[in-house]
């Protein structure tokens, strides 16, 4: 499968796949040596897409691992959005940022959080910017606007298995995952491009 396309065709791209193929996406590395449907350097932008050309895009542990220079990191956000049609769902799985699987491996280079991915929330920005609030208003510098369905956390094993056998409350697994290292393993977000007037009321 090549890296172009069509301009009226609509895909579903599986970003940074690594051996993680899925059926249904067009699957893309950097390496070859995985063998993906196309092989693109996605901190090399533009990317080989046309614009409104992704219905769906996935990043399975592939955004940490982008963009140590501030300007690549924002010009690859610029890229997803370029390509995303309106509506389309950004899957984004990412280890969290105080769990020894982010630090462990050297060829993760910034940590993506919640607040991190607000920034790119255009109607977010102009509340914190209303409210006077010091948050980088990113989704204007940006000319983006994404927005955040959902966040979801995965716990580590060791917190998982306390919290199912009933050894901790509710209440002190949120007190955990707030101040400890170790207890949330990753982060699952889904993140919607919103680029008509019709989205930006939804």
């Amino acid at each position: 499968m090549n890296a172009t396309m069509n301009a009226t065709t609509s895909v579903k791209l599986n970003l940074g796949c690594g051996f993680n193929h899925l059926p249904g996406y067009i699957n893309v590395d950097v390496s070859p040596t995985c063998h993906p449907d196309a092989v693109v350097d996605l901190e090399r932008t533009p990317w080989p897409w046309p614009d409104d050309c992704a219905d769906e895009v996935r990043l399975n542990h592939v955004l940490e691992h982008l963009g140590r220079e501030t300007a690549v990191f924002l010009a690859i956000m610029r890229e997803l959005y370029r390509i995303c049609l309106d509506g389309a769902a950004v899957h984004i799985v990412v280890p969290h940022h105080r769990h020894d699987h982010f630090f462990s491996d050297p060829t993760h280079v910034r940590p993506i959080t919640p607040l991190g991915l607000a920034l790119f929330d255009r109607t977010q920005c102009e509340e914190w910017i209303r409210r006077g609030c010091a948050n980088t208003p990113l989704a204007l510098y940006c000319g983006v606007d994404f927005v955040m369905e959902s966040v979801q956390h995965d716990l580590d094993e060791r917190w998982l298995r306390r919290a199912q056998a009933g050894e901790i409350t509710p209440l002190q697994l949120e007190e955990a995952m707030q101040s400890q290292c170790n207890v949330i393993a990753q982060t699952r977000f889904l993140l919607k491009a919103r680029k008509t007037k019709a989205g930006a009321a939804a």
